[in-house]
């Protein structure tokens, strides 16, 4: 077949339109770049293909850094979300999260709106089956109709999509989700050019019909009132916001899963791929976990325009008619109807230890990786990845020096990090405990520590970065009146109403909200100097006041770090030649061929000792 080419060269080709996809085109197009963003479907753009939901436990996090570096996922949901929830109110400012419940289509439908109407963008549909590569060095695509897209930088977000199997039972047919066709062909190439290509498992619930189920025998769980928004730009949530339902399974649900694993391609070796740990299917979680007698279900609807509900929890691949048998058993769910079977699709991903931390490719320059293709799993993953990417193949197109970003500045960094110096066996899925630095990187502050980069590069408009002085400003303001403002012993209303008993000295605001017992609301509440500062800005001097002594350790720690992170490993680096460093400690960093020597010490294995030798070395290179 000939090619025919598209008569015209682009900046930055992404390939994919899911999350990765959007954030990286979008990022690519606000930075001055003639963007390409191709999608087998352009009724498929920024799909929710499992659950549709943003945020929640260390994911909130990702999508706040999102939005602070100028990103769309945050108010792609603030304006269609359908529900939203703080998780973790009961414990540290660390790890609580939010979390959307989204319209799936109206999430789909705004995010096409703002990609085809975005300057510099051009959103087309192709399927990509080859990449151009000449002399090691991406110059385009060519999708499945013959047609070549020349580009100088190419962001592959392929999703579940390359070589992607679905299974349904011990049946199975090629898909890359369901109803769509897979992408073929780009994995061999990638192989081709000594990229180690994975396979990986991923499951979702069936869809039950809303008619059919009783919702009285569940546990209606309504959102936040009033409902607080991912964006640092959106004021309030307008839409109608409704309830979700909790509901669990039972030893008769159990029994009827274990009746058909018999007809189960997990464990009758159908499925070759490894799926997710920390979200395993209804039925690994009956069998891994045979003393728990109950697993809780979320009744999540999909949209203000549809019937169709979301069961999260029960991911499956067991055949239809055993999926109905054991909802059946489930309270509420006794007449429950399935509007679309719940199915596990298996798909190739690339190695992400492969990759620089700027998530270009070391095998092809100007080829960057970013979502499900890396071994992650969940919007907020690929978001933030695609976001990188995108930005990151703009400073390769333009020759300059790539965006990093650090543990200590985002989970997003923790993320790629993580990825590129450990790779992964499995879909990776983000937590706070991942992250080393967790109380500076709280939801609260992601706009303090990554909007002004965003700015530097280009990403953040003039509307965004007033917004983003005002809060400084006022937070600055706000500061000032905690640490100037004193209550003495005299002010006894004011003692009185805080609950302090008696006073013996004098002492500042700020002073006063180190005491346990005393919140910025109980201020508010008794001190009229702080009715108009925003509630938002005295919860976190609030945080930064009560944990001041833990937060002032982790900076020692980022100060500390930092030193390692400072010392570059060239990539000619010859490791064979470090005769103190042990044959297996030579093997982990040749794999990983890390880029810092902070890097090198994040290696499973790559002990205080090796690392001692190898700076020892590198200072002997200079």
């Amino acid at each position: 077949m000939t090619n025919a080419s598209y008569g015209r060269e682009y900046d930055v080709i992404v390939v994919g339109a899911g999350h990765a996809g959007c954030e990286a085109a979008l990022a690519a197009a606000r930075m001055g770049c003639a963007t390409l963003l191709l999608n087998l479907s352009l009724d498929a753009v920024a799909q929710m293909s499992c659950n549709p939901a943003i945020g929640g436990l260390a994911k909130g996090h990702l999508v706040r850094e999102i939005d602070a570096l100028g990103g769309e996922m945050a108010l792609n949901i603030d304006a269609t979300g359908i529900q939203f929830r703080t998780l973790n109110t009961k414990k540290g400012p660390a790890v609580q999260a939010l979390r959307a419940q989204a319209d799936r289509y109206e999430y789909s439908r705004r995010m096409k709106q703002v990609l085809e109407n975005f300057p510099l963008l051009d959103l087309k549909q192709g399927s990509v089956e080859k990449l151009v590569v000449e002399k090691d060095r991406i110059a385009g695509v060519v999708t499945r109709d013959g047609v070549c897209f020349s580009g100088r930088a190419v962001v592959l977000t392929t999703g579940t999509f390359m070589h992607g199997l679905i299974h349904v039972g011990l049946n199975h047919y090629s898909g890359g989700r369901a109803g769509e066709p897979p992408s073929v062909g780009l994995s061999e190439q990638l192989r081709s050019y000594g990229l180690t290509v994975g396979r990986l498992k991923t499951g979702t619930p069936p869809r039950l019909y809303a008619g059919s189920i009783d919702f009285s025998k569940t546990e209606e769980q309504p959102g936040d009132v009033p409902a607080r928004p991912f964006s640092f730009m959106t004021n309030q949530i307008s839409q109608k916001q409704v309830s979700c339902f909790i509901t669990a399974t039972n030893e008769r649900t159990h029994d009827e899963i274990r009746a058909g694993l018999d007809r189960s391609p997990l464990y009758s070796g159908v499925i070759e791929g490894i799926g997710p740990r920390y979200c395993p299917s209804i039925e690994d979680k009956v069998v891994r976990f045979p003393e728990k007698t109950t697993h809780q279900v979320f009744l999540e609807p999909e949209s203000l325009h549809t019937a169709e509900i979301y069961p999260n929890g029960l991911p499956t691949s067991l055949p239809a008619d055993v999926q109905l048998r054991f909802l059946r058993t489930i309270p509420g769910l006794e007449n429950a109807e399935i509007m679309r079977p719940g199915y596990a699709i298996e798909y190739d991903y690339v190695d992400p230890v492969q990759l620089r931390s700027s998530l270009e490719t070391r095998a092809i320059q100007g080829l960057f990786h970013a979502g499900q293709i890396n071994g992650t799993s969940g919007y907020e993953e690929a978001g933030a990845q695609g976001l990188i990417a995108g930005i990151n193949a703009v400073q390769y197109v333009r020759n300059e020096q790539p965006l990093i970003i650090g543990r200590d500045q985002g989970y997003t960094g923790v993320l790629i990090d993580d990825l590129v110096s450990l790779g992964t066996k499995e879909p990776y899925r983000m937590f706070t405990s991942r992250a080393e630095y967790r109380l500076l990187l709280r939801e609260d502050n992601a706009d303090q520590r990554l909007t002004a980069l965003g700015r530097e590069l280009g990403l953040v408009d003039d509307r965004r970065w007033q917004l983003f002085e005002k809060k400084m400003n006022d937070r600055a303001q706000a500061e000032t009146l905690l640490n100037e403002v004193r209550v003495s012993p005299s002010d006894r209303a004011l003692v009185a109403g805080l609950g302090m008993g008696e006073m013996k000295n004098g002492q500042s605001l700020a002073e006063l909200l180190k005491r346990p017992d005393i919140t910025a609301a109980d201020l508010i509440r008794e001190v009229e100097n702080l009715r108009d500062v925003s509630p938002d800005i005295l919860e976190q001097l609030q945080v930064e006041i009560k944990y001041d002594g833990y937060i002032q350790r982790q900076i020692e720690q980022v100060a500390k770090s930092k030193k390692l992170e400072g010392v570059k490993i060239p990539d000619d680096f010859d490791y064979d030649i470090a005769s103190g460093l042990s044959s297996e400690v030579r093997e982990k960093l040749k794999r990983v061929n890390p880029e810092t020597l902070g890097q090198a010490g994040r290696i499973p294995g790559v002990t205080p000792a090796a690392l001692a030798i190898l700076g020892i070395l590198l200072r002997g290179r200079k």
